[in-house]
């Protein structure tokens, strides 16, 4: 058996090449981006940096720690507590001791004499650096590199850029005289130092006393003392202060930090990790979706080239070959093919994956530190899995050969008369049940589920393999409907076309399948993801009825309080300022949950605003109450909730309005006086009935100019804010269909060589007949566009029902946005399915009719 299993493999070699390039590109896909996820389990560890040089850092917990009957649980806060001036003067007597200050610092364009808003894009050169008194740079890694250090208010040390080309471009040297963007506002301030760049903070220094003008409160305190003396200060100065609720907070919120805990008190300690999840969940997606991508091309190619030799195991049956024996020959050659397909695409796998970690870390998805480790088991596991799909996808085509009787051998082997059996038929019903019934599951009890990015990248894979699994059912009548026009003109090709697909429906199927999944995976994430981005941006239009809105672009940062001042004072605008904070809740005393929240105050709010309320009045809140969405678990209106503010202070608010969940952007709303450490990084203008339009645009950009701040029309926030796909998004969908559809593109190209080379006979007595060879060529051309078409309506099918389902959920979040179709990506990516779908079937024809036709019908005969 193993001589002849050798033999009929030697016999139909591109067959079975097809199925190891298909086996050894999946198993590589599979490796590669299971090494590249490997990789994002362990962030590097990394010691101090800000703090390296001080000996001990004392500075308020930025950590929630609440107790529940399982263990405490833990979240950050969104505004850390300052040191207390008293805290500090008592660690004062221990030591030296320096303040450190942290607040937002932009540089606006004063070549121009304007200010940010002189940027086309809205944004000002050094956004994201931060401000920082002199005297602590002793205790952190910065040097001077060139200048001196800062002697009086208007002079500045700022960080080097890191690369010749960044400074050449936008950087400033010493002696500049530059525009900075504080806190109190823009003035013009010298560069009279540099210091060396780094990888944690774009640091720029003011004097002391300059810097504690710009930011009272203490951020951290660099104590020159002994530790065990400091922690003694500390809890003393808690305990003495039993009359106040700042105390009970300072006994449990104050750390102390030596050694490599001075980490804790870094920029964003937890940075690598945080991007790493990132990372992570890209990874975990694409990983997700190259493994089924993989697994569906891999079976369908296996079980193709089994029902492919129908004639050949009809003729064994005739000879006498058992159904057993016919099996074992079938799972021994999927055996002797997919070992050293699986091993080779281990190997790809290990060379593949440091290119897609390079890839991630050239365009910035990545930390440029990451890279792939030295794990092991994603190889095991694609190695095995490859094993396992091919023996699959071998199971029931060989079940099927095994079957067959030998008078009905070659009557089976002619044309595809039961191509759809029961099992099929009952497997494929139970797989498209399920996936409408999670469709119709969500929309009845979670619509907003439907939002969400695991989702909807998941949930088109189980109606690709129902649709898969109904071709044979579904191809017929949708060839039957591609080819009605081109069968009914002059000429056999179109009909010839038709009655080739007709009865070679496995073939059909087959060689439609990656086009179905390219199809369907292409319109399903970008559809989805497109229609997702505008629902957002037409849900913020609908509430926002400001004609301005001035934001500080990401998610740190300050206005000016100068700009809000001077945005006051004019005359005919109502104007809302708002903070960003943070509201956690216990849920059923076991979980911390954290909502995004906004700090308003209700009446200014009410006149720039239109929230999709649900119940309860916004009017209504006060420094007693809270605005929460129906997310919350407790939403009733009236309803007191037990809450920790963004600062750590626990507080019970009562419910006064709720919002609709819409697209998840609809968060917790309080008053400024339970968000007392956040600061104005949002107001929104509207203009009152009669104001003079053109006077109050004029004093708008004036205070932008005079504050170094950026001021936009409505219409231009909302394009600013909510782009139709953000950059991490663009480049994750990037990545996620590149590599599915590259294979897919392969797999189609492999198929149809696969097919091809299998009709050379047919080709023969097309020959014979009369068939001119161009008329050959474009009746294999015809019939690869028309299997294109067939698998791109049936991959249309699949999206359009993901994106229906989309549409619905939007309807049930009472949110009013248009499906968007990426027409012209999923053109593209039809159009270069049918392009290699033409030079895959044209060159293997061209290659089978260089033999004479009377050789090859006789080496049928």
């Amino acid at each position: 058996m193993l001589r002849l299993t050798l033999q009929g493999m030697r016999a139909r070699w591109v067959t079975f090449t097809g199925s190891f390039v298909a086996l050894a590109l999946g198993v590589g896909l599979i490796a590669a981006t299971g090494l590249a996820l490997a990789a994002t389990f362990e962030a590097p560890h990394r010691g101090p940096e800000r703090f390296a040089a001080a000996p001990v850092v004392v500075r308020a917990s930025d950590t929630l720690r609440v107790s529940t009957p399982i263990g405490d649980r833990t979240r950050r806060l969104a505004e850390p507590r300052a040191v207390p001036d008293g805290l500090a003067a008592e660690l004062a007597r221990l030591g030296r001791t320096v303040e450190d200050r942290t607040f937002p610092v932009s540089f606006a364009d004063a070549s121009s004499g304007g200010g940010a808003t002189d940027r086309a894009d809205g944004a000002a050169d050094g956004d994201g650096a931060v401000g920082h008194p002199w005297s602590v740079a002793a205790a952190t890694p910065y040097r001077l590199t060139g200048g001196r250090a800062p002697a009086t208010s208007d002079e500045i040390v700022v960080a080097e850029a890191p690369r010749a080309e960044e400074r050449a471009d936008g950087g400033v040297e010493v002696g500049d005289r530059v525009r900075v963007v504080t806190p109190d506002g823009a003035d013009d301030r010298t560069v009279v130092g540099t210091v060396g760049a780094t990888d944690f903070e774009n640091a720029v220094f003011f004097t002391d006393a300059e810097a504690a003008q710009l930011s009272p409160r203490i951020s951290a305190l660099v104590v020159h003392a002994d530790a065990t003396a400091v922690r003694k200060a500390v809890r003393a100065t808690a305990d003495d202060a039993q009359d106040d609720d700042a105390a009970a907070d300072a006994r449990s919120g104050f750390e102390v930090l030596t050694g490599d805990e001075r980490r804790r008190a870094d920029p964003d300690p937890d940075r690598d990790s945080e991007a790493l999840v990132a990372v992570n969940a890209l990874l975990g997606t694409a990983a997700g979706i190259t493994c089924f991508v993989s697994v569906f091309v891999v079976a369908s190619t296996f079980a193709f080239a089994v029902a492919q030799r129908r004639r050949e195991f009809g003729l064994l049956r005739t000879a006498g070959a058992t159904p057993r024996q016919l099996r074992r020959t079938v799972f021994a050659e999927a055996v002797l093919v997919a070992v050293p397909a699986s091993a080779t695409g281990c190997l790809l796998g290990v060379l593949g994956a440091p290119r897609i970690a390079a890839w991630l870390v050239g365009n910035g998805v990545a930390p440029s530190w990451f890279a792939i480790g030295d794990q092991t088991w994603p190889l095991h596991t694609a190695f095995w899995t490859g094993l396992c799909v091919a023996m699959a996808g071998v199971l029931t085509s060989s079940w099927r050969a095994g079957r067959i009787k030998p008078t009905e051998a070659l009557r089976e082997a002619a044309v595809d008369s039961r191509a759809m059996p029961p099992s099929r038929r009952l497997l494929g019903a139970l797989v498209l049940l399920a996936g409408l019934g999670l469709l119709v599951w969500s929309l009845a009890n979670d619509p907003g589920e439907a939002l969400k990015r695991k989702t909807y990248l998941t949930r088109p894979m189980l109606l690709i393999v129902g649709f898969a699994l109904y071709a044979p059912v579904l191809v017929p009548p949708l060839v039957r409907l591609v080819t009605w026009l081109p069968a009914r003109l002059p000429g056999a090709t179109g009909l010839l076309a038709r009655a080739n697909a007709a009865t070679g429906v496995r073939r059909t199927a087959a060689v439609a399948a990656p086009v179905l999944i390219t199809v369907a995976l292409a319109a399903s994430l970008l559809g989805t993801t497109a229609t997702i981005n505008e629902a957002k941006a037409t849900e913020a239009a609908t509430q926002t009825s400001a004609d301005y809105v001035v934001a500080v672009p990401g998610e740190d940062g300050a206005l000016p309080a100068a700009f809000v001042t001077r945005a006051r004072s004019i005359p005919g605008t109502a104007v809302s300022a708002s903070r960003s904070t943070a509201v956690t809740a216990l849920e059923e005393d076991v979980a911390l949950v954290t909502s995004e929240a906004r700090a308003v105050d209700p009446a200014d709010l009410a006149a720039v605003s239109r929230l999709p309320v649900a119940s309860g009045r916004v009017a209504d809140l006060d420094d007693g109450g809270i605005v929460v969405n129906e997310e919350w678990r407790e939403r009733t209106v009236g309803q007191r909730v037990r809450v920790w503010l963004g600062d750590g202070r626990e507080a019970t608010l009562r419910i006064v309005a709720v919002l609709r969940t819409g697209t998840g952007d609809n968060g917790v709303y309080v008053t400024p006086r339970n968000a007392p450490g956040a600061t104005v990084d949002r107001v929104d203008i509207k203009l009152r009935d009669g104001a003079d339009a053109a006077a109050v645009d004029a004093a708008l950009h004036e205070a932008g100019r005079a504050t170094g701040t950026t001021v936009l029309t409505k219409d231009a926030w909302l394009e600013r804010s909510h782009p139709r796909s953000s950059e991490s998004t663009r480049l994750g969908m990037l990545l996620i269909l590149g590599i599915a559809l590259l294979y897919t593109g392969i797999a189609l190209v492999n198929t149809l060589v696969m097919a091809t080379s299998d009709r050379v006979g047919d080709l023969a007595v097309l020959r014979l007949t009369g068939t001119t060879k161009p008329q050959v060529l474009r009746l294999v051309t015809a019939e690869a566009l028309l299997v294109v078409a067939v698998g791109s309506l049936l991959g249309a099918a699949v999206a359009g029902l993901n994106l229906l389902g989309l549409r619905g959920a939007l309807a049930l979040l009472s949110v009013r946005s248009p499906l968007v179709v990426p027409w012209g990506s999923l053109g593209s990516m039809v159009a270069a399915s049918a392009v290699l779908a033409v030079v895959a079937a044209v060159l293997p024809a061209l290659a089978a009719l260089r033999t004479r036709p009377v050789e090859v019908a006789g080496t049928r005969e």
